[in-house]
This record gives C-alpha cells, sequence and structure tokens, in this order.
C-alpha cells in the first residue's frame, strides 16, 4: 500500500494594501472637499509630523494583493498562489481568503507579523464587506481554543511573535533582516511604501509579484524556525529550499518576481569559488 500524500497544513501569507483616500476625506476632513489624493497626502504629513512616521493606520487600508504559500505538514510547498489575479479586487481577495481557510478545513495561518497588521486588515475587510467567517470568531469558545488567542499557535504562527518572544522585544530590521540572516534576498526591487503609488500607475501585476517575494522569504524564516524548534533537521530544510529554488525556475517565465527574487538570490548568496 502506497503511503499518503502530506496534506495540506499551514497557509502562509502576505498582504500588500493602500489607504482608501475616499474614507479617509470623508472620516477625517469631512468638511473639507479633499480629493482621496489629497485627503492620503495630508493625513501622511501630519502622522510624519506627530510620530515622525508617515504610515497610515491599518483601519484604512484595503488590500490590493494577497499571496498564500499552501504548505503541507511536512513543511513542504505545494504551491504559491494569488488571489483574485489579475483582478486584485479588496472584495474578491477578502471573500477568497475568509473561503479559502474554510475550505481546507482551518489550516494554521503563517504570517510575518501579520497579528500586528495582515490579520487585523483581513478581518476589518470581512467586516466593511459584509463577509462571515463564524469559525474564526469563536468568541464564545474556551479563550485557549479560540482562534485569534495570542498563544494558539495552531490558528496563526507569527513568526515575528516567535522571534520577539511574544512581544517581550523589538525585532528591529523585519523580514528583511530575518531574510538576510539566513542569506535570503529580503526586501528588492519594490518597498511597501511605493504600492500606492504602483496602484495609481494601474500596475497591478507588479504589487503581487512583489507580495511573493514576500511570501517567499517568508517562508524561508519558517523554514529556518522548525529548525530552530527542532522540529525539522538542516538536511531536510536544505532539501526543501532546493526544491522550492527549482520550483521558482520552473516558473520564472510567468513570474517577474520570481525571476528578480533568483537573481537577488545569486547576489545573497554566490557560488563558493
Amino acid at each position: 500500500m502506497s503511503t499518503p500524500a502530506p496534506k495540506l497544513k499551514y497557509l502562509l501569507f502576505d498582504v500588500e494594501s493602500i489607504p482608501d483616500g475616499a474614507l479617509i476625506a470623508k472620516t477625517k476632513y469631512p468638511d473639507r472637499n479633499y480629493s482621496p489624493e489629497v485627503a492620503v497626502a495630508m493625513f501622511r504629513q501630519e502622522l510624519l509630523d506627530e510620530t515622525g512616521k508617515d504610515f497610515i493606520p491599518f483601519t484604512y487600508h484595503v488590500p490590493v494583493a494577497l499571496v498564500i504559500a499552501k504548505i503541507r505538514e511536512d513543511f513542504s510547498l505545494m504551491e504559491i498562489v494569488s488571489l483574485d489575479e489579475p483582478l486584485h479586487r479588496p472584495e474578491a481577495i477578502t471573500k477568497n481568503f475568509w473561503l479559502g481557510w474554510e475550505k481546507y478545513a482551518h489550516p494554521t495561518l503563517v504570517t510575518f507579523n501579520g497579528r500586528g497588521f495582515d490579520i487585523p486588515l483581513m478581518e476589518l475587510s470581512a467586516f466593511r464587506f459584509g463577509i462571515s467567517a463564524p469559525a474564526w470568531f469563536n468568541l464564545y469558545d474556551r479563550t485557549y481554543s479560540q482562534n485569534r488567542n495570542r498563544y494558539n499557535l495552531d490558528s496563526h504562527l507569527d513568526l515575528h511573535e516567535v522571534l520577539t518572544n511574544f512581544g517581550s522585544t523589538w525585532f528591529r530590521g523585519g523580514l528583511n533582516l530575518a531574510a538576510s540572516l539566513i542569506k535570503k534576498p529580503g526586501k528588492i526591487d519594490v518597498q511597501g511604501d511605493m504600492v500606492l503609488e504602483l496602484h495609481r500607475q494601474g500596475r497591478l501585476n507588479e504589487i503581487s509579484e512583489y507580495c511573493r517575494c514576500d511570501v517567499l522569504d517568508t517562508y524561508f524564516v519558517f523554514l529556518r524556525l522548525q529548525v530552530l524548534m527542532g522540529r525539522l533537521d538542516l538536511p531536510a530544510e536544505e532539501q526543501l529550499i532546493a526544491s522550492t529554488r527549482k520550483l521558482l525556475e520552473t516558473e520564472a517565465d510567468k513570474h517577474l518576481g520570481y525571476r528578480s527574487y533568483l537573481q537577488a538570490w545569486e547576489n545573497a548568496c554566490p557560488p563558493a569559488d
């Protein structure tokens, strides 16, 4: 009798989003008749003056790209998909995300700092669009079994939480640093603060491809943390990395992000002489 194939166990994902200028104009500047673009610029300047950072809080954002890596229980990569590609409509992205989590029988969500941004963004997007996610919002279950419980790692494994001992320290450098520590590309052509301008120019595919690169970095950090926790050994990790690299090479003709990632990977870890 053949051994059954490992089942899907994890949905590792990353979200790219933009501020909703019309919402900002309506709620923050109701008497000023600002256009969405002007409202965003005004809000960013206010934040910069107050905090030194101009990033608009997630409560004003909508998702414009969401890429998921489907991972088996043996930590191997099944496939990478970008939701609602090529249209990347916020409502469709949100619906597909929550319906997909239900479809696959509530696999563990994996993120890097998703507890602070990606998860609440997708929860609020479901609220905005009237999308039900009753199994996720199981607030009447025992505290330890609630999916939104910070310490329920079977529900959501936030790699940033692991690296900071659940917020006890500050992981300065973020995903870019974590990936660089293990000789993976980290940030390459596109930075998060460029997404809004790319979206205004209609370059939705570039945003999605950038998101794919972040997902790859997150996947490799995920693997190394499995090694750290003793759930995977280094030879097995190396085999999974090699398989993933082969997948990227196979699909590089279809994805600009994969070509950029492979090139940056070569630069981050050049062949030994």
